[in-house]
């Protein structure tokens, strides 16, 4: 083979392999893109059919709803060890009552949507899955509360609670604009009804 043929094949083979060599970084890259794509799609809710009787206002008020009401007992249990004002405590009780089955009724809507019972936590009060919960009480403050009794307890309580109930109006009212499932809305507007009621009477327990 003389000089010109053997430089021609090597050029030809120098081609075949830059080809291939490019052919698989290609092919790579596609591979990471589409891994690196699915290790990226969301983890929240399953997908909610268009037939379906509720829709994802529905499925994120109960998912917020519910560690919003869990905070409200959790404040309601703290009540009966730190305070001999009657009246409190009677309003401890009747949340503490009205709350629990409201997060079971919310819990078994999830279940029997399939979706999740939550969404992915931001590790704190306040925040749910990036989604903000209003009202929400935040470590700081809960561990200050624990640490009261008597008259000073009653105020604090009083007026996270206030604020507590403030915020879940605000999701209540927003379940009724953007809501379909007509079991959760009328939830949402119970929930509206009692609390004004609570939040004016604890107005009026409050030290003027």
């Amino acid at each position: 083979m003389n000089t010109s043929i053997r430089i021609a094949v090597a050029a030809a083979a120098s081609i075949v392999v830059i080809g291939t060599a490019a052919a698989c970084s290609d092919d790579s890259s596609s591979s990471d893109h589409a891994s690196s794509s699915a290790m990226s799609m969301p983890s929240g809710s399953a997908s909610i059919p268009a037939s379906a009787s509720f829709n994802a206002a529905d499925v994120m008020f109960d998912q917020m709803m519910i560690p919003h009401h869990q905070q409200a007992v959790e404040m309601a249990k703290l009540v009966p060890s730190r305070t001999t004002n009657e009246r409190v405590r009677a309003l401890a009780t009747a949340i503490e009552g009205a709350q629990q089955p409201e997060i079971d009724q919310m819990t078994a809507a999830l279940q029997a949507w399939h979706q999740p019972t939550s969404m992915p936590s931001d590790g704190g009060h306040g925040g749910h899955g990036g989604h903000s919960m209003s009202g929400m009480m935040n470590d700081d403050q809960m561990n200050e509360l624990k640490t009261l009794s008597g008259s000073a307890f009653d105020t604090m309580w009083l007026r996270m609670m206030v604020e507590h109930h403030q915020g879940a109006i605000e999701m209540a009212q927003t379940e009724l604009a953007q809501g379909k499932d007509p079991a959760t809305k009328a939830l949402a507007q119970s929930i509206i009804d009692a609390q004004q009621k609570e939040i004016a009477q604890m107005r009026s327990m409050l030290p003027q």
